[in-house]
């Protein structure tokens, strides 16, 4: 038997009614629309609105139209995996409820935390449970209600934030096809630059801590920008390199959108042209875990079988990597 590989067969995503545009955020706090748009290239982001939705709520409704789309029935689903960074409660998963929403209930469902990273960490657990020829139809979501972690009275984090999930379905393959090569690291020097600073066992909620709004996103722009610029670009070089792909091998690059300077900073270090980088943080902003499969998703009729996609992201951690895959089908012949 060949080597197997975990190709993508199917994507959807979800994305909040509800609009937050430059314009209301300028409201909030003492901003504009040109200070943000030059800033990180976001001009609007989408939020989740109604008492009791969490992340689970986009993830669910990411699968169902997944496997609506897939024709895929919910009991051949083997595993369930949601990248996360804001799941509804600390316990039990988010990827359980997303699992019981859609009437999946032969799988082993459970959340992963790699903030910004979570997609691109996810694909290589994915395909390594492919590739123990155990199981056959992996469900993959990534996303984050990152409005239920920002601080809107904060000027340099209220803007960059939106909400949103992703999902994907992967199965076994015996083309070369599907995720080819990952290289991922975790440093934990960005411990304190990129961190929400309460609510986990370390420091419980209080009345101290909430009313230092320590339950929303720290983070410390110049040096979270440095290391983005330079680990997204260096990680990505290294796959291209290690794969021996050249630049006009390379189809897509798709980074993670966080900021359009971090974007075109990568794109640069890497001499892509910049018609083959996907780029939407103009509409959706920082969706966290839930930005590449957006951009995946928005593109997908646009892709073809065995294009050669570059993956880089880069989160709190800090976390970063790179995932080389080849497109497992043509796009156009997608609902």
């Amino acid at each position: 038997m060949k080597e197997l590989n975990a190709v993508i067969t199917g994507i959807a995503a979800y994305v909040p009614e509800d609009i937050l545009t430059n314009e209301d955020i300028s409201k909030l706090v003492d901003t504009s629309d040109e200070w943000i748009t030059t800033r990180v290239g976001i001009k609007e982001r989408r939020i989740l609105k109604g008492k009791g939705k969490g992340v689970s709520y986009m993830g669910s409704k990411a699968v169902a139209k997944l496997l609506e789309k897939t024709n895929t029935k919910p009991e051949e689903i083997d595993v369930l995996i949601f990248a996360t960074s804001t799941p509804d409660h600390m316990f039990p998963s988010a990827a359980s409820m997303v699992a019981e929403s859609n009437n999946i209930k032969n799988a082993f469902c459970f959340d992963m935390q790699a903030a910004c990273s979570g997609f691109i960490f996810g694909l290589e657990m994915a395909s390594s449970f492919i590739k123990s020829n155990k199981y056959k139809k992996i469900v993959l979501v990534a996303g984050d209600k990152m409005s239920s972690v920002t601080n809107y009275s904060d000027r340099n984090t209220a803007p960059l934030f939106g909400d949103a999930a992703g999902a994907v379905l992967l199965e076994p393959t015996e083309e070369n096809l599907g995720i080819i090569d990952a290289i991922l690291r975790t440093d934990g020097v960005g411990y304190s630059y990129l961190q929400m600073k309460a609510g986990g066992s370390k420091h419980p909620a209080t009345h101290e801590t909430i009313d230092k709004k320590e339950h929303a996103v720290h983070q410390e722009g110049k040096v979270v920008f440095k290391y983005a610029v330079s680990s997204m670009a260096d990680i990505s070089e290294e796959i291209v390199q290690k794969n021996n792909l050249s630049i006009d091998d390379i189809d897509w690059f798709v980074p993670h959108q966080a900021n359009k300077r971090i974007i075109d900073a990568a794109q640069n270090r890497l001499s892509i042209p910049k018609e083959k980088v996907m780029v939407n943080i103009q509409k959706y902003g920082n969706t966290s875990a839930a930005t590449i499969p957006l951009c995946l998703w928005e593109w997908e009729k646009s892709l073809k079988k065995g294009d050669n996609i570059i993956l880089a992201a880069f989160g709190a951690g800090f976390s970063w990597g790179s995932v080389y895959l080849k497109w497992g089908y043509d796009g156009e012949q997608a609902e």
